[in-house]
């Protein structure tokens, strides 16, 4: 890929309490990354939840609130090994916080996935990830068309973990005690030959989600309506916080998908 080095101050790490909205978003990123982990459709998990087929959908998108009976029921279905059930509790302690205010302001519609909603078409998503007895490094290749009316600005990329599959609880203990720090993952990201400045949406220990903005130092370079164009992002995870898994989610309409595995032969890699 293009020489980018990562730009320094592009991540900051969170400080100090979460806000309510903050914990709304976090716990429902939460419950995607868990659902998708698990590779269930949003209907066959509220179906199995109880819940109506819609509801789930909602829950992910910040349009209804969380309550304590999803969030064990999520938990337990998605065996989750009580991350959801945490983030719901994080949740109604930001909630009673905020009672506590005296003049709280209403909390902004959730935001999107994507800023352009359904204007975003990948005609062709390209991975390879590489791994060299110690490291892994995944590189994106992504061609994007804009079908909508307005410039996009950004894209939302996501980064998930899972040191022990099957077994959320170690996992989940194993992140708490050696989170993925953006440091160690060396995020860089390139469009046109231009270096992309990144802003960190969700932070948390073995989940990230980034926006790669279609901006720099030197200037905007947006994807315009009827355009398309190759954007490129890769990073790096050690072995010790990776697992032996590669999972790919496709959230937009994709034209092509190629998937290119670099292991060393004697591990005898499976697909």
């Amino acid at each position: 890929m293009p020489n980018a080095a990562p730009q320094t101050g592009d991540l900051m790490e969170p400080q100090g309490q979460a806000t309510l909205e903050q914990a709304h978003q976090h716990f429902a990123a939460e419950v995607a990354r868990w659902r998708e982990v698990r590779g269930m459709s949003k209907k066959v998990l509220a179906e199995r939840m109880g819940f109506h087929p819609s509801y789930v959908s909602h829950m992910e998108s910040g349009r209804t609130k969380p309550s304590e009976d999803f969030a064990w029921r999520a938990d337990e279905t998605l065996n989750a090994g009580k991350a959801i059930w945490h983030l719901w509790c994080e949740y109604e302690t930001a909630r009673l916080r905020s009672t506590k205010l005296a003049a709280v302001p209403a909390a902004r519609k959730a935001e999107q996935p994507y800023a352009t909603g359904s204007s975003v078409l990948v005609e062709h998503d390209a991975a390879r990830l590489d791994y060299d007895g110690s490291r892994y490094r995944l590189t994106m290749r992504r061609l994007l068309r804009n079908t909508g009316s307005e410039p996009i600005t950004r894209y939302l990329i996501r980064i998930s973990v899972d040191r022990y599959p099957g077994e959320p609880e170690r996992s989940n203990h194993h992140y708490r005690a050696n989170p993925l720090t953006w440091r160690e993952i060396n995020l860089a990201a390139v469009c046109r030959r231009e270096a992309m400045r990144r802003q960190a949406k969700h932070d948390r220990d073995a989940f990230k989600e980034v926006w790669l903005l279609f901006d720099n130092d030197q200037g905007r370079f947006p994807l315009y309506p009827g355009e398309s164009v190759w954007i490129e992002y890769a990073y790096t995870v050690s072995e010790e916080k990776w697992g032996h898994w590669f999972q790919r989610a496709v959230r937009l309409p994709t034209g092509h998908l190629e998937v290119e595995l670099a292991f060393p032969t004697e591990l005898d890699p499976a697909v």
